[in-house]
């Protein structure tokens, strides 16, 4: 029996550890650990309510935008205007944090995942019609590799044809994520940290030619995600068929939803949105109740009277807390653990029947030989942000049609005396939440319960280890030095330390640490 410490996981946002315990070649238990210390909740305190969807914001510069979209929500919620956002608000709204979700997941499969299955150092010739590819091969012959190394070396499995494409779509894909940012730019003002969303709506109005300027830049995009993207990832399923077995996690789902539709009125977790909201527990499909959401803070470096719902919680670091070994919380629903994040968003409408994800959801299992059970372990995560930044995209089309240039963007608002407000929307990576409590017209209360702290969360006040902890065990690792697969099981997950985190220990001239005992 080893233990095998990977300290920090690379091509993830932030700082995580995972220590494993190997026996026979299998992870029989595994530890998640966000080792970094941030307290926005506590930074937040006594600032004008409306700030709030500004500096959340800084919590992550890869996903923005659903932290100003809950924000925003949880101000909508509290000033009383969840009602009466415009139709143009709503949209732009959507329109932001699509492109959001676009770069995000691009961003994640061929700049931070695809690693593990590509191989750039087979790339042996580039013929004239590949620029991209002899440009890798440039870098290649002079023996510079970054950024492709450092890295584990895995089972490279893909057909040399397919491993030639994914490592030019690898190039192709730092393109869109640019125009991602900048369609996203032209409704935000900037990225990351657009401008926008504000309580009410937003501040940007459409106009004609924003209009077309957004939709010239999408339509590149849902080229790029339908002729490399989602056959990237179809390469991959086809290659590595076990991955879609190993890596499962709790197999309990849950997501808020998010994309609000024209009807979108009523409490955050009950609205019309294009990706619905539902939690699936024992597969079937429930409705998401807020009220059955806490967190956990036994293993956690935090006071233990920060346990709570996250209306009545609080951010009180315990540095040095015995038996604590993270800095995440450990959310969850009901009282037991529950995985988030495109996953859970596309089993959730698919069990709901929503279209036109069921009907992409089929065809892809089709073309995968795959029936709805088996979407799930480490592949399941991919192809299923594959998607659904597919179907989101083509989506985004008809929301930035429906812009009506001229009518208003932002409902009036003042700030309450006394109020308390909730913010539940999705980010890329899962189910984000904000809790606001307002009192003399200021934040008396803020907390956040972010993706990875759902995914990545310590064991909880029962014992019971979080989702990826969870996924984990099981995991084969046939060489203790080179854990491959347990890096592709955590990276399945695109992990976001620095939402959920919220003392860094710095070790100079340290890099990438794995240790096995």
């Amino acid at each position: 029996m080893k233990t095998i410490t990977i300290d920090p996981v690379t091509r993830i946002e932030g700082h995580l550890k995972i220590e494993a315990v190997v026996d026979g070649g299998v992870v029989k238990e595994a530890r998640s650990s966000g080792t970094l210390f941030r307290g926005f909740e506590i930074f937040l305190r006594g600032r004008d309510p409306r700030d709030a969807a500004r500096m959340t914001q800084r919590v992550c510069g890869v996903c923005p935008v659903g932290h100003a979209t809950a924000s925003a929500l949880a101000l909508d919620d509290a000033f009383g205007v969840a009602d009466a956002v415009p139709d143009n608000g709503r949209i732009v709204r959507n329109l932001v944090l699509g492109s959001n979700f676009l770069q995000s997941h691009i961003l994640h499969f061929y700049a931070l995942a695809a690693l593990d299955y590509v191989d750039v150092a087979a790339i042996d010739e580039a013929g004239p019609d590949e620029p991209a590819l002899r440009q890798v091969k440039r870098f290649l012959d002079r023996g510079e590799l970054g950024p492709f190394v450092p890295r584990h070396e895995g089972d490279f499995r893909l057909p040399a044809a397919a491993n030639r494409g994914a490592v030019a779509h690898y190039v192709k894909a730092l393109e869109m994520r640019r125009l991602a940012h900048e369609m996203l730019a032209i409704w935000g003002g900037r990225m990351p940290l657009q401008v926008t969303t504000v309580v009410g709506g937003v501040q940007c109005a459409p106009t004609d030619d924003k209009i077309a300027a957004f939709l010239a830049k999408l339509d590149r995009i849902r080229d790029f995600i339908r002729n490399a993207y989602l056959p990237d990832v179809l390469a991959v399923a086809g290659a590595y068929p076990d991955h879609f077995d190993f890596g499962r996690g709790v197999d309990a789902f849950l997501a808020y939803g998010c994309f609000d539709g024209v009807a979108s009125s009523g409490p955050p977790s009950e609205r019309r949105r294009f990706l619905p909201p539902g939690v699936i527990r024992s597969g079937r499909l429930e409705a998401v109740d807020a009220s059955k959401i806490a967190e956990h803070v036994r293993h956690s470096w935090f006071a233990e009277d920060c346990a709570a719902a996250p209306a009545e919680g609080r951010t009180e670091p315990a540095v040095g807390k015995e038996g604590a070994y993270s800095w995440l919380k450990s959310p969850r629903y009901d009282g037991a653990p529950h995985e988030v994040g495109p996953m859970a968003r596309t089993l959730v409408a698919y069990h709901a029947g929503a279209e036109p994800i069921k009907g992409a959801v089929d065809g892809l299992l089709a073309q995968a030989g795959l029936t709805v059970g088996k979407f799930g372990g480490v592949l399941g995560r991919h192809a299923a942000r594959a998607l659904e930044a597919a179907l989101v995209a083509d989506a985004m089309k008809g929301w930035a049609l429906g812009l009506k240039p001229g009518e208003p963007v932002c409902a009036e608002s003042t700030v309450p005396a006394e109020a308390r407000g909730v913010g539940l929307t999705e980010a890329p990576r899962g189910a984000l939440g904000h809790w606001l409590d307002v009192a003399d017209g200021r934040i008396r209360n803020y907390q956040l319960v972010v993706p990875t702290t759902w995914n990545a969360s310590p064991r909880d006040a029962d014992g019971v280890p979080g989702p990826i902890e969870q996924a984990l065990v099981g995991t084969p690792v046939r060489d203790d030095e080179n854990p491959v697969e347990i890096v592709r099981v955590v990276r399945s997950f695109d992990p976001c330390l620095a939402c959920a985190v919220h003392i860094v220990r710095f070790r100079r001239g340290e890099g990438r640490t794995v240790r096995v005992v």
